[in-house]
């Protein structure tokens, strides 16, 4: 047989026994070349331009090339493995470690390269559609057009050039360090002896758990005013970091044996079919690879805890806009407002004005908040607030003596708790005023900037307002004590309007449009989704395709064992049922682990980011799950061939 030949047929034999690993190649060159295409896209410069997300785009660039590298460079690792026994026949039929090398080198060659320009076409196809999305996110009206760029391609091929002689340098340290009996001889880490679970691993399995329900406990408190000062803040964060990656690395060492032990044990070792390809399989299977499925359980809850931060800033745009600016235009400035009103009147757009006037007062709420350590670097029930009268918001009207509060802010609340009644004083350079409070009120009227940046408004009657305002104490007057807000009438104005807001108005100090910080809001988060997305899917599909080798090698390795029982009777059905659980321990437990991990990373800092958390969350953990899941599929049905073929 001609060395051509046997190149040949190697080929066919891989290609039908590896095709996700040239899926996940194609993939991967796609992807990679769709993303820097756009980087060199004309129609990008509106996006880079507006939101400096060019960086963004390059920083994306180098951690998408470091995520497929490891990929591709763990998945050769695993391959030239399940071939050392083909290596090893090569060597005692009379090749030499230098022609098997060679022979490798052009298969390879041949794979790699042929993926690659599959991989290239494939994602100059797909950049467009990659465009269009990233065009929707940020709501920038451009047109998407198909453009094939040469530095794009020259940055592709450099990239997976190197990557591919990094694969060669590994494959030949392989083949010349094993002799031709270890080559033989050679297993994969999961196939390590059975023993049984020593005190130590069960202590192993209790502390990994401990450590991880800790680090939970100690996120629950990072921003509840408990942990104040940025050193303690920053021992926090350490601290949580590194008892969720140690106790979940040692939930893998141990933890889950352990349970699984508990499981077998209550059984008293009676166990049906399912549970011993199930249970028994995962049990001392799942210790050899717990390095790699904390990496994978990390990473994803990285980029899943990354996308539903983002989501929520995204999806919170709207409210967020309108917390800044609770009308169509903000302007702190009557002779600006009666000039922006008179343009809008040449222009005929109807609009309606809204006039607020304020004060500021010093304020002891301290009967009114909610806990707050002793030792805080400032005390938040003695401070300055903004006072408005009830004639001047619709919704609210109070009695002389009382208050309530409007106003506040979504970040705000989740640092500050405020109680339903209790007594404040407002006081100015001369007199203070006992009120009775009766609680805060999801009421929008002043933009946050004017209100101590988001700090609740109290408001108060005319009488007592006009009482305060004859007292203002001159230290802590402000600049600005009126509020214009101006709302158009009949929303097809609104553009128009917003135009002539930003050629006379928009580079004065506290001029604000909501449209426009709607507008810069979806921008900036809109960039951020794609890239975290991105990023998000890469690492998707090939830690996917990383546990779906591993199944395959597993399966590989249990097909004598699968012909035991098929010949003492268990049917394809009765073996194919262990192994659907088998595949929902493999892939499920760190897909779990990763998506409780993520809660409490998102859940302890959301309010820093929007006002929605639960919808953007779970949006970004069903849609994880589902794309996670296939993966699980394709092992059981491949476990089905090897299940069919083991008889």
């Amino acid at each position: 047989m001609k060395i051509s030949q046997l190149i040949y047929r190697n080929l066919r034999k891989n290609l039908k026994t590896y095709y996700l690993y040239v899926f996940a190649l194609i993939f991967s060159v796609a992807l990679y070349f769709a993303f820097v295409t756009m980087q060199y896209d004309p129609s990008m410069d509106s996006v880079t331009g507006t939101i400096k997300g060019a960086a963004g785009l390059k920083a994306a660039s180098v951690l998408l090339i470091a995520i497929v590298g490891v990929f591709l460079l763990y998945a050769n690792s695993l391959f030239i493995k399940r071939r050392s026994k083909e290596i090893g026949l090569f060597q005692l039929v009379g090749f030499t470690r230098g022609k098997i090398f060679r022979i490798l080198t052009v298969e390879n060659l041949i794979l790699y390269f042929g993926s690659l320009v599959v991989g290239v076409f494939l994602g100059f196809a797909s950049s467009k559609l990659f465009l269009m999305i990233i065009m929707q996110l940020t709501g920038i009206k451009t047109v998407a057009e198909l453009r094939f760029s040469g530095a794009a391609l020259g940055q592709t091929l450099l990239v997976f050039a190197i990557i591919y002689c990094l694969i060669m340098l590994m494959n030949f340290i392989f083949i010349k360090r094993q002799s031709i009996l270890a080559l033989f001889q050679v297993k994969s880490a999961s196939e390590g002896n059975i023993k049984k679970l020593s005190w130590f691993q069960m202590g192993i399995g209790i502390l990994g758990l401990v450590l991880i329900i800790f680090g939970y406990f100690l996120s629950t408190m990072l921003f509840s005013g408990d942990i104040i000062g940025n050193a303690q803040l920053l021992t926090a964060m350490l601290a949580i970091l590194g008892s969720v990656i140690i106790g979940t690395y040692l939930f893998y060492k141990g933890s889950v044996s352990f349970i699984f032990y508990l499981i077998r044990k209550r059984k008293n070792g009676y166990l049906s079919i399912k549970e011993v390809l199930s249970l028994s399989s995962i049990m001392f299977r799942m210790k050899s690879n717990a390095l790699l499925l904390t990496v994978i359980t990390v990473v994803s809850a990285l980029a899943i805890g990354l996308a539903s931060l983002s989501y929520i800033s995204y999806y919170s745009a709207e409210k967020t806009a309108v917390e800044r600016v609770p009308n169509d235009f903000s302007i702190p400035n009557e002779e600006n407002a009666q000039h922006f009103q008179e343009m809008l009147e040449q222009h005929n757009i109807d609009y309606a004005t809204t006039r607020i006037d304020f004060i500021q007062a010093n304020a002891n709420i301290k009967d009114i908040i909610g806990p707050y350590p002793e030792d805080a670097p400032f005390n938040p029930g003695i401070t300055t607030m903004s006072v408005i009268s009830d004639e001047d918001v619709e919704q609210v009207d109070v009695p002389e003596d009382e208050t309530v509060f409007i106003n506040s802010s979504s970040a705000l609340e989740q640092f500050l708790s405020f109680k339903d009644n209790g007594k404040i004083t407002l006081s100015g350079k001369n007199n203070t005023i006992r009120l009775k409070y009766n609680g805060l009120k999801e009421i929008q009227v002043l933009p946050s900037i004017m209100v101590n940046g988001g700090f609740p408004a109290a408001v108060v009657d005319q009488t007592t307002y006009q009482r305060l305002t004859k007292d203002i104490d001159p230290s802590i007057k402000s600049d600005v004590s009126t509020y214009f807000g101006v709302d158009i009438q009949n929303r097809g104005d609104l553009h128009k309007a917003n135009e002539l807001f930003g050629e006379e108005l928009g580079n004065k100090a506290w001029h604000s449009s909501q449209m426009e910080v709607r507008t810069s809001l979806k921008q900036n988060m809109g960039l951020i989704i794609f890239i975290v997305g991105f990023l998000g899917l890469a690492f998707l599909i090939t830690s996917g395709c990383i546990l779906y080798f591993k199944q395959m090698t597993e399966s590989e390795e249990e097909k004598p064992n699968y012909t035991i029982l098929r010949k003492l009777g268990f049917t394809q059905a009765d073996l194919l049922k262990g192994i659907r659980i088998k595949q929902v321990l493999n892939f499920g437990i760190p897909l779990v682990v990763g998506l409780v991990h993520s809660y409490f990373a998102v859940k302890s800092g959301w309010f820093m980011f929007g006002t929605e958390l639960w919808t953007p969350m779970i949006a970004v953990m069903v849609l994880y799950t589902v794309l996670y899941s296939i993966f699980g599929m394709l092992s059981v049905l491949y476990y089905k061939k090897i299940i069919k073929a083991s008889l």
